[in-house]
C-alpha cells in the first residue's frame, strides 16, 4: 500500500529539523484492532512526574515497553521495560519500512480523554542519543499536536493526529522544536499513542 504524506510530502519544518506525516498509514480495521489490544491488554499506570520541583500525578496513563535492558528517564521517572507484545511488534516492523530505523523501545500514552494532555516538551533525554529518530503512532480519537520553536516559543504548527496516523520526527527536530499535546473540550473519547524510540 502506497503510504501518502501530509500535505505536499514536504517536511513540516521550516529548518532545523525533519517532521513528517504519514497519514492513514494504517487502515481502519488494523487501528481498530490495535487499539483494543493497547486499551485491553497494555500494563497501563498513572505516575507521579516533577514539574519546577512539585509533584504531580501525569495527566495521562502511561507504559514502556522494548528490548530487554533498555530503561528510560523522563522528568525524575525510571521506567524499565515490558517485552514487546505480537501486536506491538507488528507495529514497530512496519514503521521501520520507512526510515529503516530500528526501534529498540517504545513509550505508550494514554489520553482518556481530553482533560488528559502533555505540556511543552523536547524529546532529548540522553539515552536518546543526539539526534534522536522518533516514530509516533496514534490509534482512536484525534487530537491536535503542536509545535513551537524552542527558543522564541512561536506555535508554527498545529497538526491533527488522526487514528492510524504515523509521525516520524528526525534529524535536529529535537534541539531545536518542542512539542505539546493540549487539553481539549471538544473531543472526549479514548486516544493511545505510541512513541517508538531508538534507546543507547
Amino acid at each position: 500500500m502506497q503510504q501518502q504524506l501530509f500535505e505536499t510530502d514536504k517536511n513540516l519544518l521550516p529548518f532545523n529539523g525533519e517532521v513528517l506525516l504519514f497519514e492513514n498509514f494504517f487502515t481502519e480495521n488494523e487501528s481498530e484492532i490495535y487499539f483494543n489490544h493497547l486499551l485491553n491488554e497494555i500494563k497501563w499506570k498513572q505516575e507521579p512526574i516533577k514539574i519546577f520541583g512539585k509533584e504531580i500525578m501525569q495527566p495521562r496513563l502511561t507504559a514502556f515497553y522494548g528490548d530487554d535492558e533498555k530503561d528510560y528517564s523522563y522528568s525524575g521517572i525510571r521506567m524499565k521495560s515490558y517485552p514487546w507484545t505480537k501486536e506491538l511488534h507488528e507495529v514497530k516492523n512496519k514503521i521501520e519500512t520507512i526510515d529503516k530505523v530500528k526501534f529498540t523501545s517504545a513509550l505508550l500514552n494514554l489520553y482518556r480523554d481530553g482533560k488528559d494532555s502533555m505540556g511543552w516538551h523536547r524529546d532529548n533525554e540522553k539515552e536518546l542519543g543526539l539526534n534522536p529518530v522518533i516514530g509516533s503512532v496514534s490509534f482512536g480519537a484525534s487530537r491536535i499536536f503542536q509545535l513551537r520553536n524552542y527558543k522564541d516559543k512561536k506555535i508554527i504548527k498545529s497538526i491533527e493526529l488522526t487514528n492510524g496516523s504515523f509521525l516520524l520526527t528526525r534529524g535536529e527536530t529535537q534541539h531545536y522544536w518542542e512539542h505539546q499535546l493540549p487539553k481539549t473540550k471538544n473531543r472526549n473519547g479514548k486516544r493511545i499513542n505510541i512513541t517508538f524510540r531508538v534507546i543507547r
